[in-house]
């Protein structure tokens, strides 16, 4: 496996890992039409154009032997108040293949994307996560990754959806 900085033309395998993964990790949470409607191709053209910005945020992908996307993540500044002293980043999302799940890939992307973090100058970064979604709030607090009490509600594919936010220092 190997991470590097996506390209605009990794914008479909990048969609295609954000759909699949939503399709699995929130299949509890969300309605079943909905996450059937979500769809490849309009993800890709979402993909491509946030990759090809001048004002792009972080994206990297973590790639098998033979350079398919399995996993990616991607980051930039913290929007909104002001959560620390120093600059904060926000964790906009973190999502690997389902068959990937288990494997190692996304601890390595998150560790490889908490290290991009600390070298671009962020002391600390916020990430918001479902209240519902236990597994990926267990997989952040192994990581040192901590609810600070930041809570959102949002409404997606008809349903109203508890957030929290989390939030790690990045200096030791």
């Amino acid at each position: 496996m190997s991470i590097r900085e996506a390209l605009p033309e990794d914008a479909a395998a990048v969609a295609a890992v954000h759909v699949l993964s939503w399709r699995a990790a929130y299949r509890d949470l969300l309605p079943a039409p909905y996450l059937a409607s979500l769809d490849v191709e309009e993800r890709t053209a979402v993909w491509r154009t946030r990759l090809a910005a001048a004002d792009r945020p972080t994206v990297l992908v973590a790639t098998d032997t033979e350079g398919r996307v399995l996993a990616f993540s991607c980051f930039r500044a913290w929007r909104g108040e002001a959560l620390d002293a120093g600059p904060t980043a926000e964790l906009a999302a973190l999502y690997a293949l389902p068959e990937a799940w288990g494997t190692g890939v996304g601890r390595a992307l998150l560790a490889a994307s908490t290290e991009a973090l600390r070298e671009a100058g962020f002391r600390t970064a916020a990430l918001w996560v479902l209240a519902g979604n236990t597994r990926g709030r267990r997989f952040y607090e192994a990581a040192g990754w901590r609810p600070d009490g930041g809570t959102a509600r949002e409404e997606t594919g008809g349903r109203v959806l508890d957030e929290l936010r989390y939030r790690r220092h990045l200096l030791a």
